[in-house]
């Protein structure tokens, strides 16, 4: 496989960058321990850090029904003691709801709990339910944009005189701020997201729902857009995955099934396959669905042969893997974890190394 080329400048990372990434999604079952359950992110970030996974997401979703969700910042205090060397934020915060200067606040304490280590990823969201909890209607995108203004000029420590809806601010700035920004990770689905995101943001926080081939095309739109605007490279390109790893091809197959198959059929019911790039959906059986390379679900030879060819196709130097989903027990979570930093990434750094 070629490598992608935005005029002279090479996208293919050097095998030692390659890394692993921690996504998770914070869902458990209605009637599951919420305590028990921050238990297991607790268990899931230490192993991660001990095998020397390089960051840490953490989702946000409002009204999660027909699972429970715990809330990205107030989890991620948390984990950060679990941390270590981790790099961690949220993925993606919800900016279109939120008050900007709140979501400013609050990532730099993160930043300071973390000695600096903060990322924040950001989105739009799709959620209808959402908007209207939270009183957003038309305009979006447009409220989205003025909003990641507010929080980027807030972080680098500027005066930020901006009103919108739910906020205004006169000369306001931060008393607490980073000493270097955390990098803002910009989520999108859709070709119109994917051109902002190479505008607006340090980097396209890939999401994990797109056949591989849709992402390649959008990957060449990313960096044409990001040229065209005069931005510079991105440091990193950022990749979900849903991700499940097993001794057998079988076994992983029907491990992740049952609990990867409910979790986009709730995507489904929530309206994220209508935010996907113009001809691909969700709506699908689930043979359909695992087709074209959209999830990484097999033995570690499978799954470094899927992660090898993201990083090929996509010039990424990172893979976020959620490994858990609700209902899943623990222990498989655990597993995969283990058989991804132990055999897996191995895998795809030697390949990704290989003379071509």
């Amino acid at each position: 496989m070629s490598d992608i080329r935005i005029g002279v400048l090479q996208l293919r990372p050097m095998a030692e960058d390659v890394a692993l990434g921690l996504f998770i999604g914070a869902q458990h079952p209605p009637g599951a321990s919420a305590a028990a359950a921050v238990g297991e992110h607790v268990e899931q970030v230490a192993l991660a850090s001990e095998l020397g996974f390089r960051t840490l997401l953490v989702g946000q979703h409002f009204l999660s029904q027909p699972y429970q969700m715990l809330q990205s910042i107030p989890l991620l205090g948390r984990l950060a003691a679990e941390a270590g060397e981790m790099r961690l934020g949220p993925g993606i915060l919800l900016l279109t709801l939120l008050n900007p200067l709140e979501a400013a606040e609050n990532l730099a304490t993160l930043d300071a709990i973390t000695g600096g280590r903060a990322v924040a990823g950001v989105g739009v969201g799709y959620r209808a339910v959402e908007n209207a909890a939270f009183g957003v209607g038309r305009g979006r995108r447009r409220l989205f944009e003025a909003k990641l203004d507010v929080l980027r000029r807030l972080l680098a420590g500027e005066e930020v005189t901006a009103e919108g809806p739910g906020y205004r601010l006169e000369g306001a700035q931060l008393a607490l701020r980073p000493a270097v920004p955390p990098p803002l990770w910009i989520a999108a689905n859709g070709d119109a997201a994917v051109r902002r995101a190479a505008r607006l943001g340090d980097a396209w926080l890939v999401n994990p729902h797109t056949r591989l081939d849709e992402l390649e095309r959008q990957v060449a739109l990313f960096h044409e857009e990001r040229a065209g605007a005069g931005r510079p490279p991105v440091a990193g390109l950022p990749i979900i995955k849903e991700v499940c790893v097993a001794p057998t091809d079988e076994e992983a197959l029907a491990t992740a099934r049952p609990h990867l198959e409910a979790k986009y059929e709730a995507y489904v019911e929530w309206g994220q396959s209508e935010v996907l790039p113009e001809g691909d959906t969700l709506r699908r059986g689930w043979e359909e669905l695992t087709a074209g390379r959209r999830f990484v679900v097999g033995s570690p030879e499978t799954c470094a042969a899927l992660l090898a060819e993201h990083v090929e196709r996509l010039g990424s130097d990172e893979v976020l893997c959620r490994v858990h989903w609700p209902g899943m027990p623990q222990r498989e979570a655990l597993r995969s974890l283990r058989l991804l930093a132990g055999e897996v990434l191995p895998a795809v750094r030697a390949r990704a190394g290989a003379p071509r």
